[in-house]
């Protein structure tokens, strides 16, 4: 039987082209035997802790670097190595990144310098990094550091950034960059280069320095921690000189590296304490309003217990988790509405719990309070100049500003009320409880009845979606997490399920960034397998959202992050959708037309082949609310083997 010709480049003249550059290919491996015999040999199932021979290293070097000897280039105690040091003896643990050449040094003394102490986190995108970082840091208390390519990697990142300055989120972002440039190689060196790097993103970072010397990159670092880790937290930059990094250690031992020593965060001071707990206990109907206000579980217990103290309801804005929301005094938006004293725990729009801003051309606002509502404000935003972005929202004076952090304010104003209530307060308590457990069971059941509506639609309704979750989670008791925001569901987590410790929701993205959930749920999820807690995560994250970094989903994979990602998958950007929908209707236009631009159709993208292609486990589309019970269960059971899971719905809306 003839043979069948291929349709490609012909083998036999393909072999003869090589002519010369074969001979002398063979000629090699004849002067190299093991080298040979090694080639015939079936590959190791690991790499061999050296993977390239002595002779190979020294030619790749003489290629690289003409004239040069080993030994020239050999270097016994890199910059880079007491760099990643003083990055240990401030407790970092992880460093995200994409590959770049500008921190090469760095990342060579991270992977072999600190083997056992440091992990490096591999990902597809700096924005990943960044976000990743910021979920990480929410969850775990503690910073994460990434490492970017110079101008090109921090433009990526910028995003992600500027959500955790939003946020109050700590980070370390650290580049590298030839300083003098007659040390950069032409093209990329250059094109990649910049006079002042940190110079795109000086309005929104706490500090930024490019160090001269080790011993100036210490003291910078040790600087730039501690104000990152004081309210309001933000990230700060650090501009590593890639001859810094790559050169013998100028001097050796360095200088010590002294004990970092956290400042304490800022409060309010006591006659200022006293004269709030004055007002709150003179109040008739005080009501708490908190975004920010808490980090940790004890800040959590803390709002509690004033609340009580009071009580007065706590309306939980969702910057954190910063009250239980099967807490009787758990309240809602429309409460401060009649409200004569308002308290704000580090508000980040103010302007927007006072005023509400009509949807119209002329964009009138509407006082949303009383007239004669006081408002006092705790917000250690107010430590922080303004600058060219508007993260701070619209100004409004409040009648009591406070410049403090508010977790560490309340411990004291907690005390302080207690100290300013007389008898005949306290005895009024009575009343007050029973009013609020009213109108908490009033709104649970309202919240309720809303989410039955079209229980069996398909496609499936938003509140069944975590419903079924909340069915599968509910008997982990507090061992779980949900690690992404809930706004675009329409809180409809917030609204069904019993979230009662801090870990369990880390609020939004800080400046609305689209693309943020990717990274911040595998960082979050992350900081759990740090602490081994097995704490189950779980995230809903939008399609739009996914797709600004699908990426991410490869990182939760390559380093097996257990972590359950359900994907809202409405097939829209549904909020740019409803806006244009409106401005069609404004104007007496097509406003079906408004889909155009907005969706996420022809083709449909399906998620869970996706998440196939990326190494994370995955069941087939699920378009049927019956399914989603068993589907669920199957996914919760792979990310408490180790692994990473992905659940595809198609959904309404909101």
């Amino acid at each position: 039987m003839a043979k069948k010709k291929s349709g490609g480049v012909d083998r036999r003249a393909f072999l003869a082209g090589i002519g010369a550059a074969g001979a002398a290919t063979a000629a090699a491996a004849a002067a190299t035997p093991a080298t040979a015999e090694a080639a015939h040999t079936q590959a190791p199932t690991a790499l061999p802790p050296v993977t390239q021979s002595h002779a190979a290293m020294v030619a790749q070097i003489e290629e690289a670097h003409p004239g040069a000897t080993v030994d020239s280039l050999h270097i016994a105690a890199a910059g880079s190595d007491y760099m990643v040091d003083v990055l240990m003896a401030l407790g970092y643990t992880y460093v995200a990144a994409t590959p770049g050449t500008t921190f090469r040094g760095l990342q060579e003394s991270v992977i072999n310098h600190a083997i056992g102490k440091m992990e490096w986190i591999s990902t597809a995108h700096e924005e990943i990094s960044g976000s990743l970082a910021h979920g990480y840091a929410k969850a775990s208390g503690k910073p994460m550091a990434i490492m970017v390519h110079n101008t090109v990697g921090l433009q990526h990142a910028t995003m992600a950034m500027y959500n955790a300055w939003a946020d109050r989120v700590p980070m370390l972002v650290m580049l590298g960059n030839y300083a003098d440039g007659a040390l950069r190689v032409g093209g990329a060196d250059w094109d990649h280069a910049a006079t002042d790097d940190a110079a795109m993103v000086r309005g929104y970072v706490k500090y930024d320095e490019q160090p001269g010397s080790l011993e100036h990159y210490k003291e910078s670092m040790l600087r730039g921690h501690g104000l990152m880790m004081t309210a309001p937290m933000g990230p700060i930059v650090m501009v590593c000189d890639q001859q810094l990094q790559e050169s013998e250690q100028s001097r050796k031992p360095q200088a010590p590296m002294p004990a970092f020593v956290s400042a304490p965060q800022p409060t309010a001071d006591p006659a200022t304490i006293a004269t709030i707990a004055k007002m709150l206990v003179n109040a008739q109907n005080p009501v708490i309003m908190a975004d920010r206000a808490t980090r940790t579980q004890a800040g959590v217990l803390a709002l509690v217990a004033l609340a009580e103290a009071l009580q007065a309801p706590v309306v939980d804005m969702l910057g954190r988790m910063n009250f239980p929301t099967n807490h009787y005094l758990c309240g809602s938006r429309p409460m401060a509405s009649e409200a004569d004293l308002i308290l704000a725990l580090d508000v980040g729009d103010l302007f927007s719990v006072v005023n509400a801003l009509e949807e119209s051309i002329t964009r009138e606002s509407k006082r949303r309070i009383r007239p004669d509502c006081k408002v006092i404000s705790i917000d250690s935003q107010l430590l922080v100049g303004a600058g060219n972005y508007q993260d701070k929202q619209r100004f409004y004076q409040a009648d009591v500003p406070v410049p403090a952090d508010s977790e560490a304010t309340l411990p004291y104003l907690v005390e302080a009320v207690k100290s300013a209530m007389s008898t005949a307060r306290r005895n009024d308590n009575a009343t007050r409880e029973a009013r609020m457990r009213t109108a908490f069971y009033v709104k649970r059941a309202s919240d309720m009845e809303q989410a039955a509506i079209g229980w069996d639609a398909s496609p499936i309704s938003v509140p069944r979606l975590c419903m079924e979750l909340w069915k599968a989670i509910k008997p982990m008791g507090e061992n779980w997490a949900h690690v992404s925001q809930s706004g675009f569901q329409s809180a409809w987590q917030n609204r069904l399920w019993d979230f009662t410790q801090h870990h369990q929701f880390l609020g939004g993205s800080g400046a609305a960034g689209i693309g943020y959930i990717g990274g911040a749920q595998i960082g979050a999820a992350l900081a759990h397998k740090e602490k081994g807690d097995g704490c189950l995560c779980v995230s809903v994250q939008g399609d739009g959202d996914f797709m600004m970094g699908p990426g991410a989903m490869w990182t939760a994979a390559h380093h097996k992050i257990p972590l359950l990602m359900v994907i809202h998958n409405n097939r829209a950007w549904h909020q740019e959708t409803m806006s244009v929908q409106i401005m069609a209707s404004r104007r007496s236009r097509h406003p079906e037309r408004g889909r155009i631009g907005t969706v996420i159709t022809d083709p449909n993208i399906n998620y869970a082949k996706l998440a196939e292609g990326f190494g994370v486990y995955s069941e087939p589309q699920i378009t049927q609310a019956s399914d989603l019970p068993a589907a669920i269960a199957r996914a919760i059971k792979m990310v408490k083997s180790g692994e990473p899971a992905l659940l595809d719905v198609v959904t309404q809306p909101r």
